[in-house]
């Protein structure tokens, strides 16, 4: 029965999910190590990483959009037994990797010189053009890398790319204590040292996954021969393109939701800073859930299996829903002491409590709108979503967000209350459209 298959379903999910969020944990910890070795020099280095991270966080968001549909290729191709269509689709996507990788550094780089346009502080400018251009030519191995983990996560191997993102993120502590400070025979480079130890380091982790591919005699079936085409190249950028523009504009939105933030002051500014890193830190799971199901989904799509696709989906939903109520709870109940032990000023702490009671309002819908995404995801269905997010985000939850914040004089908690407002409907939405592609392919009563 139904009911049955979805309870079966959710240990194979779990065990492609907890290294999936560990994995996407590794991606933030970069940026954390700059941050934590930087701070002693001052405010100025750290602004500008402030800066820079801002912008970057868009184009890793567009990045990892448009190369996403590269392991659910896999994943098919997994699924159906054929090595060839996963040579093809690997190969594939590291030529698409780097085209897209070299585009998006060369948009950041060009980007500096609009930022004087922008009224960001001189004394910030005057550091920052160095790390900036370090940390644009980051997005090429950052993408390739993106590829090799998509295949093996899609393969059932995903501690492998755990392995290699975490690698990056060892490599770079040491890198940044010789190229900030000076070891040795390496100069204090300051905030160039910082960026240059990144991008080092995720050279590194790259050079070493695809190592492993070219290599390893367990990938050795996995690299047989496969042509690459133009046709190929272009069926995959066209493919990906919906999904990179849904990341860029999420990320986007949620950016501009910030800037109004700062229109209330340097106070709303970190109450939102400590409000937001606790909520990222909790939705590492909806957001390694749906990449586990799009995986998931698309074996079972690539094996035949059309009548599994409902419980995978029905069963990814069924533990976000769970691990998002437990998250609204947490926040309700301990967000007012969580804030207070994090800021030291009380005016910060009490706002940011006012805003862990809006944020933990949406941690439902928030889960249920990534999760079914990665369940459309991995049966292809790209545009309509793509179109769904985009439609919400920017013409519903910004709007809304500044009428409530505005109009209705709600303040900073306006913010995220209109937004919260827009996830909803977006949840609403793909769920049902999740539900509406699958009916047909599963016709057993629920019990």
């Amino acid at each position: 029965m139904m009911g049955r298959a979805v309870f079966a379903e959710i240990p194979s999910l779990l065990r492609l999910a907890v290294p999936l969020v560990i994995g996407l944990a590794a991606s933030t910890l970069i940026g954390l190590t700059d941050t934590l070795f930087l701070a002693p020099l001052g405010a100025q280095p750290l602004a500008a990483v402030a800066l820079t991270t801002g912008v970057l966080l868009i184009f890793y968001a567009s990045i990892y959009g448009a190369l996403s549909v590269v392991g659910v290729n896999v994943a098919h191709a997994f699924g159906a037994g054929d090595t060839r269509a996963i040579a093809r689709a690997v190969r594939t996507g590291l030529v698409y990797a780097g085209i897209l990788g070299t585009a998006c550094a060369l948009v950041m780089a060009l980007g500096l010189f609009a930022l004087p346009q922008l009224g960001q502080p001189p004394e910030v400018l005057a550091i920052l053009p160095d790390y900036w251009l370090a940390m644009a030519a980051l997005l090429v191995p950052f993408a390739l890398l993106i590829v090799l983990k998509s295949l093996y996560d899609a393969i059932d191997r995903p501690w492998l790319g755990v392995a290699f993102a975490f690698l990056g993120v060892g490599l770079n502590l040491p890198l940044n204590a010789a190229l900030i400070y000076g070891i040795g025979p390496f100069p204090a480079l300051g905030l160039l040292g910082a960026g240059l130890a990144s991008l080092i380091a995720e050279s590194c982790a790259f050079l070493a996954g695809f190592l492993y591919w070219r290599r390893a005699r367990a990938m050795r079936r996995l690299r047989v021969r496969a042509p690459i085409t133009g046709r190929s190249l272009t069926a995959l950028a066209g493919e990906g393109a919906p999904l990179g523009l849904l990341y860029a504009a999420e990320t986007g939105a949620s950016a501009l939701a910030g800037l109004m933030l700062g229109w209330f002051g340097a106070t709303a500014l970190a109450a939102n800073q400590i409000v937001g890193s606790i909520a990222g830190l909790l939705y590492m799971l909806p957001l390694g859930m749906a990449s586990a199901v799009a995986i998931r989904i698309g074996q079972a799509q690539g094996a035949g299996n059309t009548s599994g696709l409902r419980p995978i989906g029905l069963a990814a939903l069924a533990v976000v829903s769970a691990w998002t109520l437990a998250s609204t709870l947490v926040l309700l109940v301990s967000g007012e002491a969580i804030a207070r032990l994090i800021a030291p000023d009380p005016q910060t702490a009490a706002l940011a409590a006012g805003l862990f009671v809006v944020v933990a309002a949406m941690q439902v819908m928030d889960g249920l709108q990534s999760t079914s995404l990665g369940a459309l995801r991995g049966m292809r269905d790209n545009a309509f979503p793509a179109f769904v997010s985009i439609a919400v985000y920017w013409g519903l939850a910004l709007p809304a967000a500044y009428g409530a914040a505005f109009g209705l004089n709600m303040g900073p908690a306006g913010v995220w209350a209109g937004f919260g407002a827009g996830l909803a409907v977006a949840s609403v939405v793909l769920v049902w459209r999740f539900a509406r592609l699958t009916r047909a392919r599963s016709i057993e009563p629920l019990c």
